[in-house]
């Protein structure tokens, strides 16, 4: 598969350098004293993330990263240089997690967004630090700390705003091609889409959203049937759910009422919360039926399936309903966005509405 959305990598931070042990020689100076320095700390570990990464692939064939250790200390009152610290560019919506205990350590959620995961160690102290009234020649030292060492488990989940779900060849690809910038291979055969495709839809100026395709679901996605099962994490960050459903299957014996219904349940087996997300149904491929058909076919649909949300009625080969589909979507997720931003923080002095 092209796309790689886990993998897992030892990161170790720089030693710092030891002190160094020193006195003063100068000629005619008698008790020139102490004037070793100190080493220098070791190179921090930071991850940053870039928004031209939407694959964790680098990690899978690079697992191990070393930042440079401090440099010892000197004579001359002279420390030693800091360690180089290193960067690693991971993808926006990357979450870093301690390998052996699964705990999720850090998380990238903003394009820029850079953490220290890796502290570099400090530098040992030389025996200029060590000089007192009573100690005019010390000859101690202290070696530096070791930098931090860590095995991180990297997992990537797609920021986006909308989801696509549905079985395979339901026609998520031709509608995210319908309605993005997205190009994903489209071909009349299942499972054509084997990675995430994320594609952004304009609606207006300054108006837009991330819509995400997954692979398809088929019964037992949720236990690890099928490729569906990978990507469902992927949907976890979204805020509305598109529910693709097949009204013209090839096959007359296929049930699009049963294959919702199991896509319901991999969803709720999965995870709870993904299945109380705001979902709603698109019925695809409407212009595969007869036109007289159509109204008795989508009544029949919806209420043998018992489904009491919204419902959208489209043909993404033929862009049929697809505007009013996504001026639906926009709304409903610029609602949810200003639902989810914090309330400006008042003043105290205001708060009562009066000045004085």
């Amino acid at each position: 598969m092209k796309f790689v959305d886990e993998a897992y990598i030892d990161i170790v931070a720089g030693d710092g350098g030891a002190g160094c042990v020193s006195f003063r020689h100068e000629k005619y100076k008698e008790f020139g004293g102490p004037n070793g320095g100190d080493g220098g700390r070791g190179g921090h570990v930071f991850a940053v993330a870039d928004p031209s990464l939407n694959t964790l692939v680098d990690f899978r064939y690079s697992r191990r990263h070393e930042a440079k250790r401090g440099q010892h200390g000197m004579g001359s009152d002279m420390f030693g240089a800091a360690g180089d610290d290193i960067t690693l560019k991971m993808p926006v919506g990357t979450i870093i997690s301690d390998a052996e205990t699964g705990a999720v350590l850090y998380e990238l959620m903003k394009p820029g967004e850079q953490i220290m995961i890796a502290k570099g160690g400090d530098g040992g102290f030389g025996n200029m630090r060590f000089k007192s009234a009573i100690n005019r020649a010390p000859r101690q030292k202290t070696p530096g700390w070791p930098g931090e060492r860590k095995n991180l488990k990297l997992e990537l989940k797609v920021l986006a705003d909308v989801g696509l779900l549905g079985m395979p060849n339901a026609g998520k690809s031709t509608l995210i091609a319908a309605i993005s910038n997205a190009r994903p291979k489209i071909a009349d055969y299942p499972f054509t889409t084997l990675h995430p495709n994320l594609g952004v839809v304009r609606v207006g100026p300054e108006q837009s959203f991330v819509v995400a395709d997954v692979p398809g679901l088929i019964e037992g996605a949720s236990e690890g049937a099928g490729l569906g099962h990978l990507f469902l994490r992927h949907l976890q960050r979204t805020r509305l759910l598109l529910h693709i459903v097949d009204m013209a299957p090839f096959d007359e014996t296929i049930d699009p009422v049963a294959q919702a219904r199991s896509i319901i349940a991999e969803l709720k087996k999965y995870d709870p919360k993904l299945h109380a997300k705001p979902r709603w149904l698109v019925l695809n491929k409407l212009d595969m039926l007869a036109p007289e058909d159509r109204a008795a076919r989508v009544k029949d649909f919806t209420r043998r399936l018992r489904y009491k949300g919204p419902v959208f009625e489209i043909s993404a080969l033929t862009h049929e309903g697809c505007e009013h589909l996504v001026k639906a979507v926009y709304s409903q997720v610029s609602a949810q966005q200003a639902h989810e931003q914090p309330a400006p923080e008042v003043d105290p002095r205001f708060a009562g509405g009066q000045v004085g």
